[in-house]
């Protein structure tokens, strides 16, 4: 299944999107998609609902907003350099273990909502990244195991303002948690829809011209550490998000100077199986 929510900001409504790509309204499911949907097996009670209900249900207009496909989850777990070509774009050590931060879960938004700019940002970034959302509590968790702990998948853009982050104390936090700065979706896809996720090709433009093209191949550790790793020092919830990691291509890396975002630029970006979004880059009001 492919797991959407519509509407204005605050107000979104729980939907689908068919194989077919039209989307429907699931609000006669009777839930939102969110922690306590995920912790009592939503989605096998989604699947019997959708299999009664998809061909009656109210379709969702094209030109309807989408918000993030899932709830305001309790975490927003980023992991930094697990690619390795991005590891080598920065000049940067390989880790020997998973580098982690967080985001504040306010920075969440919808796929396609326009990117406030910060008052007073110079050096806003992108990075298109795979995101992981977990479907049931994890603590402790075998790596052999760790992929029946999720629920699915989603498109990431894990925007980073570089001076706040590498520049006022090196709390990466600050440079990624400000708001809009986690538009996610369009759709979260169960892990039936996306297969193997080890070589999925991920892209970013930025004003139409390529900046990011690469594969989820590139990646140091794959969704299974990941999902093991944090377990061991933390209890990941329901609807808990881990960002995977961006590849080569973000602004940081460029040569010779970074050209960073700048009101009126547009972000697209996407990952195979995961759809694309799009935002456009305005002055925070």
């Amino acid at each position: 299944m492919k797991l959407i929510r519509f509407g204005q900001p605050g107000r979104e409504k729980p939907g689908l999107q068919l194989g077919d790509g039209a989307r429907i309204d699931a609000s006669g499911f009777g839930e939102d998609w969110g922690e306590r949907f995920l912790e009592t097996d939503g989605l096998a009670r989604l699947a019997g609902w959708a299999k009664e209900n998809a061909a009656k249900a109210p379709r969702v207009a094209d030109s309807e907003r989408l918000g993030s496909p899932i709830t305001r989850p309790s975490k927003i777990v980023c992991i930094g350099l697990n690619y390795a070509d991005h590891a080598r774009e920065t000049n940067a050590k390989t880790p020997e273990e998973p580098v982690i931060f967080f985001k504040a879960t306010t920075a969440l938004a919808g796929p396609n909502d326009d990117l406030p700019l910060p008052r007073g940002s110079v050096k806003t970034d992108w990075e298109v990244e795979l995101a992981v959302v977990i479907g049931r509590r994890a603590r402790y968790v075998a790596r052999e195991d760790a992929l029946t702990y999720v629920a699915g998948y989603a498109l990431h853009n894990d925007y980073s303002e570089r001076q706040d982050q590498l520049e006022r104390g090196g709390q990466w936090s600050k440079g990624k948690s400000q708001d809009g700065y986690a538009p996610l979706g369009p759709f979260l896809a169960t892990p039936d829809e996306l297969g193997d996720t080890h070589a999925l090709p991920m892209w970013l433009t930025v004003n139409g011209q390529s900046r990011q093209k690469s594969s989820t191949k590139e990646m140091i550790f794959d969704v299974s550490v990941l999902v093991s790793y944090l377990s061991r020092f933390m209890t990941l919830l329901p609807g808990d998000v881990i960002s995977t990691g961006t590849p080569a291509g973000v602004a940081l890396g460029m040569k010779p100077a970074p050209v960073y975002l700048q009101p009126g630029d547009v972000v697209e970006l996407g990952v195979d199986g995961l759809g694309r979004s799009r935002q456009e880059v305005v002055a925070y009001s």
